[in-house]
């Protein structure tokens, strides 16, 4: 599932006429960059949600024939969030199968080998597997020695997730890289827990009540660029060679 509904605030102006998911990166969509990556690594099966500008989203991907079934899960009504998104897509992603989903931010770029991750994901025989690496950021997931989660952790203000949970040298701490590994059990949790209709998916994560196992998989070496603000896209730009880019240096980080 490629989550491309969000409405692109920090992209602004260009969102407030286009959706984020067609912000060009060295001219290319970034959907259609995500795509690309996700067909060449094999997934032939791919759900996109839709709500800002949902109808030129719809119109991109009806223009473009990237050779697998693509299914479009219609949030046009009212944005639900990311982990509202899985539950309402729940249907066009699992109908009767048990098989995991992959799930990917429309605004990450990396070079993470997407098939290996997954059959990464099946064999921990986990319900969810969060990629992540060592890369800088403020935000980062905590987990034991396991690598099961246990917390959050914004380490500028201190913040925490859960209430009670406390940072220490037991529990390492690595950025989340907005792809994950999510199986049947875990969405149908999501949407028994009465979180109402839009809910982020890290507050199912980080719920102590959850039941399903939620680990980490830690990439040894990825590299990776967040393109949903202006600062990193200018960089991915320069990256993948649009003429109007700057000097700017590549914003990834290496594990």
């Amino acid at each position: 599932m490629v989550l491309a509904a969000g409405l692109g605030t920090r992209l602004r102006p260009w969102t407030l006429s286009h959706p984020k998911a067609l912000v060009p990166v060295g001219g290319v969509p970034m959907l259609e960059r995500v795509m690309r990556s996700l067909v060449s690594e094999g997934f032939d099966d791919i759900v996109v949600n839709v709500h800002h500008f949902s109808g030129q989203v719809v119109g991109f991907l009806e223009a473009h024939d990237f050779g697998v079934r693509i299914r479009v899960s219609d949030e046009s009504e009212r944005l639900l969030d990311t982990g509202g998104a899985l539950v309402k897509a729940f249907p066009l992603l699992f109908g009767e199968s048990a098989e995991p989903v992959l799930v990917h931010n429309v605004d990450i770029l990396s070079d993470c080998r997407l098939g290996d991750f997954m059959r990464g994901h099946v064999a921990s025989g986990a319900d969810v597997s969060l990629l992540v690496s060592r890369r800088d950021s403020s935000r980062r997931l905590a987990f034991d020695g396991g690598m099961a989660l246990r917390g959050w952790h914004n380490v500028e203000s201190g913040a925490v997730r859960p209430e009670g949970f406390t940072p220490s040298e037991a529990f390492p701490e690595y950025a989340f890289s907005g792809i994950y590994a999510v199986g049947r059990r875990a969405v149908e949790e999501m949407a028994a827990a009465g979180r109402g209709d839009a809910f982020p998916v890290m507050d199912y994560f980080l719920d102590p009540a959850r039941r399903c196992r939620v680990r980490g998989e830690v990439a040894g070496s990825l590299r990776l660029i967040d393109i949903g603000k202006p600062a990193t896209l200018s960089r991915a730009d320069a990256l993948f060679g649009a003429p109007e880019a700057g000097a700017a240096e590549l914003s990834c980080g290496d594990a």
